[in-house]
């Protein structure tokens, strides 16, 4: 977008104005009735005026000293570039819960376990797994419903584990994202059925006549998503989280659990970029390690949030992690050393993501909400 083509109108709002007519147009695209030209429109008005403040805070910011008003200002570029960010995210969130509700009608309705499942999955989660898988797309171009599709079929298998996260014999807690966990909803084994039905769920999606891929391409993101699911994924990293309580561990092996448990779904988010456009080896292992590095800083900073977070945003209870033995590096070297990991290894990514251009921007923005995110 150049500058000479921002209309005369919005030139002359002050930054104030422009954020306010940003966040009416996203509460207007968020009413689903809405006229597809009209919404069509005032998105393309939205990047105006997001262009329009990003040129007007460049510009504050070259007329200032290096001073504590420059250091000011970019805290409110940063403020406002998380609150673009979130109306983004949102929308990828709406978009996989309207696609996993289109899944759920074509399913058996006599199914005792589709209302669990439902539960779980449609709890109003933030979907960021998904918003990975689309941020990726967006720079190698690939279609967004199709993106959305493969994020809906990662959801189901997080939200699998998360049911059985949650069960006595793992880590039993009472709460999920602030209401009773399936099991305590309903009761044991109709949440270790649900999330079951909900891993086949995922495998379901990605093989359904919906995402219009060569047979070879879906059968590559079948098997990757299930190797990282299974016992060297997912469920292995879950197996040494709960191996690991209350003994002493090294640091290294903290890091192999975690990027097992979490860093490995991530790792697809990223890397199904690579499978669909069938790069090379090389390319499609930097998507790899780029997920592995995002899942990882994903997962310490639930650690840091456990830590010193408050039960009512994060919607279950707090401080658990110690008083459960959980092996974290926050219980191995302390939060301050902790939070000097998460911040090293969020630069670290942030220059992996830069060698993709301009069109990673969105994918730069959530590692920043990772740090941000208090939930």
């Amino acid at each position: 977008m150049k500058s000479k083509n921002i209309p005369d109108d919005i030139r002359s709002k002050s930054i104030k104005e422009a954020q306010k007519e940003i966040e009416e147009i996203i509460a207007s695209l968020e009413n689903t009735d809405a006229d597809l030209e009209k919404s069509i429109e005032q998105y393309n008005r939205m990047m105006h005026l997001n262009f329009y403040i990003q040129e007007q805070f460049k510009k504050k910011a070259n007329e200032i000293k290096k001073t504590n008003l420059q250091k000011k200002w970019q805290k409110l570029f940063q403020r406002f570039n998380m609150a673009n960010f979130s109306g983004k995210l949102n929308k990828i969130a709406r978009s996989t819960d309207a696609y996993l509700k289109s899944v759920f009608a074509k399913q058996d309705r006599n199914s005792f376990l589709i209302r669990p499942m439902k539960y779980s999955l449609l709890s109003g989660g933030k979907r960021f797994r998904s918003s990975i898988v689309v941020n990726t797309g967006k720079i190698f171009d690939i279609d967004y419903k199709k993106l959305i599709i493969i994020g809906s079929a990662i959801e189901c298998i997080h939200s699998y584990s998360l049911i059985h996260d949650d069960l006595p014999a793992m880590d039993n807690d009472d709460l999920r994202r602030g209401k009773p966990a399936t099991h305590k909803k309903f009761n044991e084994f109709t949440a270790i059925l649900a999330g079951n039905s909900l891993l086949a769920l995922a495998f379901e999606i990605l093989s359904s006549k919906k995402l219009n891929f060569p047979a070879r391409v879906k059968n590559e993101l079948i098997k990757t998503l299930a190797v990282y699911s299974g016992s060297s994924g997912l469920a292995g990293g879950q197996y040494f989280d709960l191996t690991y309580e209350n003994k002493k561990v090294s640091k290294k092996k903290i890091i192999d659990m975690q990027i097992n448990k979490t860093g490995k779904l991530f790792a697809f988010c990223c890397e199904s970029a690579g499978i669909i456009k069938e790069l090379n080896y090389k390319k499609r292992n930097m998507l790899k390690k780029l997920g592995l590095d995002i899942g990882l800083l994903f997962q310490v900073t639930d650690d840091l949030i456990d830590h010193k977070g408050d039960a009512k945003i994060v919607g279950k209870p707090t401080r658990r992690d110690k008083s459960k033995g959980k092996q974290t590096l926050v219980n191995l070297i302390g939060y301050k050393n902790t939070l000097d990991f998460v911040n090293n290894l969020k630069k670290k990514i942030s220059i992996k993501i830069k060698k993709y251009g301009i069109k990673s921007d969105d994918l730069l923005q959530s590692v920043e909400f990772i740090l941000d995110r208090k939930f």
